[in-house]
């Protein structure tokens, strides 16, 4: 095992795009050199805006009648991109993805003429726009997100699923689980007077929210500075400039390469300005760039690989009609009256009916988020965390696994030994675990294994170890696929460690 080379590539992206993790040792020079994906932002569409589907959040939802048949894959070359709309709370995510609903004319002005009196009643004027990504009355009472909301739209060359995460630090393993779903993310900053500061100081969800869509897989970032509109900001460049030049190097920091990976742009998400059409000078006379819609279009997807091993983990599952499994195809393409084989139970399965979004397909391939009715299981057999997987090459199941760790924060300066315990999330599975054994020591200077006997770390440390579970999990080898191989470390919290899977054992191969 090359050492070097892997914690040069410890930043948690694809194997061929590295960077450092920790801010406080990266420096951005070495960040952007090892970075080494080089997908643009190409070309500008103008959005044509197709029907859109909000599903609701907490809720079990119904799979829709079979008559509606049609191979996305045959008669759709559209590709599709999964969005996470990340950010501190009360930036204005769900209003941002209310109104892009909106201005796909896919909400029609009596709803919103409806939304707009629910919020006067409850004397939120200005958070009507939210209600469409929000729709449970928790988070309309409360006005914060709890849940990832999911919402659906098109432009001519991409489908697009939205996913709403929730800014709030109680709700984070929840931002979580929407920004592991993601292709792409949204940072969204607030540039009223006060609150950027508040999200970008330390505790900020600004600052946790980046590493953590880093280490989840999300490489290429929009940066929205929203509520330019603001009496306080007023679309003053100055203003604009400044959230930008305290950004940059900390997303660099953070392990974003910010001339290919980043994009900056400001918005106001309540009024619409700068999401469908372009800035109109009058208003704003010094951005000439691209709107929101634009820049989403235009943005490089991750690669896939349609003829890998199956592999989809399990989000949801519900009972209609059978057993119905939802979840986000990681790897493989999947076809009706398919065998596969749910892990780690071993349960053989039928693939009876796929659906995405609303439509019923014959096959679908990575990146697409499914419903897949089943047969041969139950619905009460399955949790979330389970991985549906071919049956030639399934997935692996483990209870204990190598991987390279670095501790981002420690808790009251508290020293990391063996036997510290926190919870594990990878990919949709939640899981406690502990650090049954610390076996090397990598210097953040020269990235080589240090050669005395480690028995102890504090924070900022980069280390290999071995990590135990007490039930079996589904997870792969960072290097074979890194969606399914990456993850954090989670207590009290906080997010204390980003860690990525470097072996497994022979036993769980078999």
């Amino acid at each position: 095992m090359d050492l070097e080379e892997d914690i040069r590539s410890l930043q948690l992206e694809s194997a061929d795009d590295n960077g450092a993790i920790d801010p406080e040792d990266a420096k951005p020079e070495e960040v952007e050199k090892m970075d080494g994906v080089d997908e643009g932002w190409k070309g500008e569409v103008a959005p044509n805006p197709h029907p859109v589907q909000v599903e609701q959040k907490g809720k079990e939802i119904a799979v829709p009648e079979e008559h509606d048949s049609m191979d996305v894959m045959e008669e759709d070359n559209k590709r599709h991109l999964n969005v996470v709309f990340i950010g501190h709370v009360d930036a204005g995510k769900s209003t941002i993805g209310g109104q892009i609903l909106f201005l796909s004319n896919q909400v029609d002005d009596r709803t919103i003429q409806k939304y707009e009196k629910e919020a006067k009643d409850k004397s939120r004027e200005s958070w009507y726009m939210a209600y469409i990504m929000d729709t449970n009355e928790e988070e309309r009472v409360k006005g914060i997100t709890v849940e990832v909301g999911r919402a659906h739209f098109e432009t001519e060359t991409t489908r697009f699923t939205i996913l709403d995460a929730p800014g709030h630090k109680s709700y984070v393993p929840n931002m979580i689980s929407g920004a592991s779903q993601a292709d792409i993310g949204v940072l969204v900053i607030s540039a009223r007077k006060g609150e950027f500061e508040t999200g970008y100081e330390k505790g900020g969800q600004t600052r946790e929210h980046v590493q953590l869509a880093k280490t989840l897989g999300v490489s290429k970032l929009l940066v929205v500075v929203n509520k330019m509109d603001d009496p306080t900001v007023n679309w003053s460049k100055e203003r604009y400039d400044e959230i930008e030049s305290k950004m940059i190097p900390f997303l660099k920091s953070s392990g974003y390469n910010v001339k290919k990976d980043v994009q900056f742009l400001p918005i106001s998400g309540l009024l619409g300005v700068n999401m469908k059409t372009k800035l109109d000078r009058n208003i704003c006379p010094w951005w000439n760039g691209s709107c929101l819609f634009e820049a989403l279009d235009a943005i490089e997807g991750p690669p896939r690989d349609p003829k890998g091993p199956f592999r989809m983990p399990i989000i949801d599952k519900f009972k209609d009609m059978g057993t119905v499994v939802m979840g986000k195809v990681e790897s493989g393409s999947i076809c009706e009256s398919e065998s596969l084989i749910v892990m780690p139970n071993k349960a053989s399965v039928k693939v009876l009916a796929i659906f995405i979004d609303d439509n019923r397909v014959k096959r679908a391939g990575p990146g697409e988020n499914l419903r897949v009715r089943l047969s041969g299981i139950e619905e009460e057999d399955i949790l979330s965390g389970f991985v549906l997987s071919s049956i030639a090459k399934p997935i692996v199941a483990v209870t204990e696994f190598i991987a390279q760790l670095v501790f981002l924060e420690s808790l009251d300066n508290a020293i990391f030994t063996a036997g510290y315990k926190a919870v594990l999330h990878i990919h949709s599975v939640v899981e406690e675990c502990e650090i049954v054994e610390l076996l090397q020591q990598i210097d953040p200077k020269t990235r080589k294994p240090m050669k005395k006997k480690v028995l102890f770390v504090k924070n900022g440390a980069i280390v290999v170890c071995r990590i135990q579970v007490n039930n079996l999990i589904c997870i792969e080898k960072f290097s074979d696929f890194a969606q399914l191989g990456r993850f954090t470390l989670r207590t009290e919290g906080k997010t204390v460690a980003v860690g990525k899977v470097t072996d497994l054992p022979s036993i769980g191969r078999a």
